[in-house]
């Protein structure tokens, strides 16, 4: 389809359209009406790719990248990160190829996207580059978007998100191209990570309590007393829509404000699941006490804030991850 010759169709990149925000994000796109390409090192693993193109490859090299960034794309969404849930991050075991790997792709997306002439980018960040010491208290967690400095993000998955962020705004300033910077709190939904060790903990509750039987035990890693705030993956889309057709450029928070501990979340889970069963607490990577989206400055800003409940979205996961659980006894 030569694009060209539609001038009314808008054509956007999604980097990072094999994973789980990137690929809803496309869905998310087409429905809208824009010519999609997609580009990521795998292609969606749950379900067959929205984009009109989807180039695989390795946003690390820079012979890709230049390749992917080859259209005169009106949006360019960069969502590509080394990432996972507690599990992954908070372990220390990944944390060189965490910093290396996502920072190499910002660098490589900012030259190639610079010389390409764009001008409207989405770069995704994330609450973990919020201090530290702000979320020492489960009940009482600080993070406003003012609040990351002085910086002390809790991983290195923080830190270089941090970075990413400043190297996005250094771009704004020295190149003109028009940026948008969200700091993402708790993604989830289906199609997402569930059993492969980067899974964050709605979807690793949703895979416990769909195993277990009606009347037995799950694990959870801690005292369960530690809060969080989850966001659900359509919301999250609208957060991101609201803030690139805006002139603001952030850093700004796309997340709920619905604060939850994690032994809530269990028995929110195990309610929709119909069962119940013990919790036995074990050790196991937490990372902070206490986060929950500070939504202030998006309701000034954008006049944006979420509208749907934890429930209504971990009904809809928790269906989808039942599924992928009965499916896979089937296969064993």
């Amino acid at each position: 389809m030569n694009i060209k010759s539609k001038k009314h169709i808008k054509i956007a990149l999604v980097c990072g359209a094999g994973g789980f925000i990137g690929s809803h994000l496309v869905k998310r796109l087409k429905k809208e009406g824009y010519w999609v390409r997609g580009a990521d090192i795998k292609r969606p693993l749950y379900s067959r790719t929205a984009a009109d193109d989807f180039m695989v490859g390795d946003l690390r090299d820079q012979k890709f990248c230049q390749k992917v960034f080859s259209k005169p794309f009106d949006e360019v969404y960069q969502l590509a990160a080394d990432m996972g849930g507690a599990g992954y991050i908070f372990t220390g075991e990944h944390d060189a190829d965490v910093m290396h790997n996502s920072a190499q792709i910002n660098l490589n997306a900012l030259h190639f996207g610079r010389l390409a002439n764009i001008k409207n980018i989405f770069f995704s960040s994330s609450a973990c580059i919020y201090p530290e010491r702000n979320q020492m208290d489960p009940n009482h967690p600080n993070l406003a978007e003012d609040s990351a400095y002085p910086a002390g993000p809790d991983s290195e998955y923080g830190w270089e998100k941090l970075f990413s962020e400043r190297l996005y705004l250094a771009y704004k300033r020295n190149y003109g191209m028009n940026v948008h910077i969200a700091r993402f709190h708790n993604i989830f939904g289906p199609e997402g990570s569930w059993n492969n060790g980067k899974e964050k903990s709605p979807a690793a509750m949703c895979r416990k309590v769909a195993q277990a039987k009606d009347g037995g035990t799950i694990e959870m890693w801690g005292d369960g007393k530690q809060t969080r705030s989850y966001l659900y993956i359509d919301e999250c889309l609208d957060g991101v829509r609201t803030l690139m057709k805006s002139k603001f450029t952030g850093p700004v928070n796309i997340g709920s404000e619905e604060m939850v501990s994690i032994n809530e979340l269990a028995a929110m889970v195990m309610k929709i699941a119909g069962k119940k069963m013990k919790i036995q607490h074990v050790k196991g990577p937490l990372g902070v006490r206490g986060r929950s989206s500070d939504n202030r400055l998006i309701r000034k800003t954008l006049k944006w804030e979420p509208t749907g409940t934890l429930y209504d979205g971990l009904t809809k996961t928790y269906a989808w991850i039942n599924e992928q659980v009965k499916a896979k006894r089937k296969d064993t």
